[in-house]
């Protein structure tokens, strides 16, 4: 659905964004982090034709961003940090507005309308001036906004950002919804946790490059190591030396637990077990050590200037 190839865009003697390539398939969730100033929204404006490429090209629904800038705008639906609601409209007019706007007939206008607003639970205040909504409601107004012309790639800044908890799970089950095996979705957020529930990959960005991309999982294999298990014991543990497996090293060890890291638990994890229990060590439970996103975001960010040793393929 997305396609770029050394995507580039240079202000004055500024790049903005460099050398960007990355595939994003039909079906897929793509979260596009970085800091601010890493490029993001100058990637997410070349995409949407509204800046042209200073160098490389970017396909999107199979369109060409600049040949065929006109296709690529009824291809996708936008979702900006600041969406521009017209507060002073009804919901329903409002989206009626933007339906004329996209070239769709009257009947399908309403049709696509109240069927968005209904999964996103506003139907019945259809009639009420968007000026009197909740920020969790005019949020899901403006994705529905977005779709009103079945798009088949969909591009969110910052979905749920200033929004308080309650509306911000409201979005996140929203765009949860949104996936489709015909569909793309761009995610830009600094919500880390947010990107690890919501995307199948992560891109991350750092002074217009792409630093790191693959799945949350891969990306914590690349970037962090193995994975690290923790056994827990019945109580005190003895100060008697504890011997793993060869080639299992102990990580980190309390009174009632010890850690290891191993990148074939499927293998090693019955082999420690068997074997501290054979040393006859009181074992009330085994689980990984959970790694977010947020520790590979932060490796990915300081590591040194190695973008292509941080590309899982």
């Amino acid at each position: 659905m997305i396609v770029t190839d050394g995507l580039t865009k240079e202000f004055e003697d500024f790049i903005a964004v460099d050398r960007l390539t990355l595939r994003v398939e039909a079906g897929e969730v793509l979260a596009l982090l970085g800091p601010n100033g890493a490029g993001k929204t100058t990637t997410v404006r070349m995409l949407i034709s509204i800046f042209r490429p200073s160098r490389g090209w970017a396909r999107v629904a199979g369109y060409d961003v600049v040949t065929q800038a006109e296709k690529v705008r009824g291809s996708v639906g936008v979702l900006t940090e600041q969406h521009g609601l017209y507060t002073r409209m009804p919901a329903w007019e409002y989206l009626d507005f933007f339906g004329r706007l996209y070239g769709l007939e009257a009947p399908a206008r309403r049709r696509r309308a109240h069927r968005l607003m209904e999964e996103f639970g506003l139907a019945e205040f259809g009639n009420r001036r968007i000026g009197k909504y909740s920020k969790g409601m005019r949020q899901k107004l403006a994705l529905a906004r977005t779709l009103l012309h079945e798009p088949p790639v969909i591009l969110l800044d910052e979905p749920t950002s200033a929004l308080d908890p309650e509306s911000a799970i409201l979005v996140r089950d929203a765009i949860q919804a949104l996936r489709s095996a015909e569909r793309a979705i761009v995610i830009c957020t600094h919500n880390l946790a947010e990107a690890e529930r919501l995307a199948d990959k992560i891109a991350i960005i750092r002074r217009g490059r792409i630093i790191a991309f693959g799945t949350p999982d891969e990306l914590k294999q690349k970037l962090l190591g193995p994975a690290e298990y923790e056994v827990r014991f019945d109580g005190p543990c003895p100060e008697k030396q504890i011997l793993l497996p060869s080639g299992i090293p102990i990580s980190a060890r309390k009174q009632g637990w010890l850690r290891y890291r191993t990148a074939h638990p499927w293998r090693d994890n019955p082999l420690v077990l068997r074997n501290l229990l054979d040393q006859g060590f009181p074992i009330v439970g085994l689980q990984e050590v959970p790694r977010s996103l947020e520790q590979v975001y932060l490796q990915a960010i300081n590591a040194p200037d190695a973008e292509e040793a941080l590309h899982v393929h």
